[in-house]
């Protein structure tokens, strides 16, 4: 009998417990009739208490009905910072370029235009992906540090700027490095040069012109005659921009192998314009 009347009690703790916390909870939601100082405090309540996804409900509802006001645009900014919070970058990203796009002079202009770039940072997928998002933090990044070049965060946003165009990078060395395994070395020359133009600064360049070397040789191995000549002087003059571009190069002892393929090569075939000139004297 005890033991039933303990469960009872301990059934009607809970249940009131439940009821309480509803009702706390529904406190903190906006209601029809709410002011929006209140509604917007709701959201600010709902943002520090980090129930984010409440939080951005709460901030939109006082954007719908607040435009024009200070409520609204500091609301557009806590809109995107909560969905910013809770790893929904994609709308954080689109809030945070809505709030700039409305009020470029605002103060929180700088954070929300880092934020916006750091958001499509971490949409970047891993580089076998496409690369939409990297590519738009590349450009976001860019704008940052040139408009904000004194900004506490412009440092950091070097940092992240370099790593998604070493990610660029690494996607057009592995498409080289497919184009290699499957015989098409004129594919895979051109993208190893776009690596070179395009990612001069990133470790991928000074192995993607060593790649492009060897390509070259082998491209030429497997030519016929009449076009191994200019196939290996492409590779020549590809070690010869390695060792203006990287001198102390991690790679330059397989650049100098790679070249000194091509070289004895280039010895060893016959002298084309050579011929044409041993012919004509023969013949006169």
């Amino acid at each position: 009998m005890q033991i039933k009347q303990l469960s009872w009690k301990w059934i009607l703790c809970a249940l009131i417990t439940t009821i309480l916390y509803a009702g706390c909870k529904n406190d903190n939601l906006i209601r029809p009739g709410d002011t929006i100082d209140v509604a917007y405090k709701k959201g600010l309540r709902l943002y520090q208490n980090e129930n984010y996804t409440d939080a951005a409900k709460a901030f939109e509802t006082v954007i719908n009905i607040g435009r024009g006001t200070d409520y609204a645009q500091s609301s557009y900014f806590y809109a995107a910072e909560s969905y910013f919070e809770n790893s929904q970058y994609l709308l954080a990203a689109n809030g945070y370029e809505r709030f700039i796009s409305l009020y470029p002079r605002a103060p929180k202009r700088q954070t929300a235009a880092y934020k916006e770039a750091l958001s499509y940072y971490k949409l970047s997928p891993r580089y076998r992906i496409d690369q939409k998002y990297t590519k738009q933090a590349i450009e976001k990044f860019r704008i940052f540090i040139s408009r904000y070049p004194d900004s506490e965060k412009s440092e950091q946003a070097a940092e992240y700027l370099s790593q998604m165009r070493s990610k660029l990078a690494k996607k057009h060395y592995h498409s080289a490095e497919l184009y290699m395994r499957t015989l098409q070395y004129e594919a895979a020359i051109i993208y190893y040069d776009l690596i070179i133009e395009q990612f001069p600064e990133t470790s991928w360049a000074e192995r993607a012109l060593v790649d492009e070397i060897a390509a070259h040789v082998v491209y030429a191995q497997k030519s016929v005659t009449s076009k191994q000549r200019e196939r290996y002087e492409k590779a020549v003059e590809s070690y010869e921009k390695y060792i203006q571009l990287f001198p102390e190069g991690r790679n330059r002892q397989r650049a100098e192998a790679n070249v000194d393929d091509a070289r004895s090569a280039l010895a060893d075939l016959t002298p084309v314009v050579e011929d044409d000139q041993t012919t004509s004297a023969d013949q006169k």
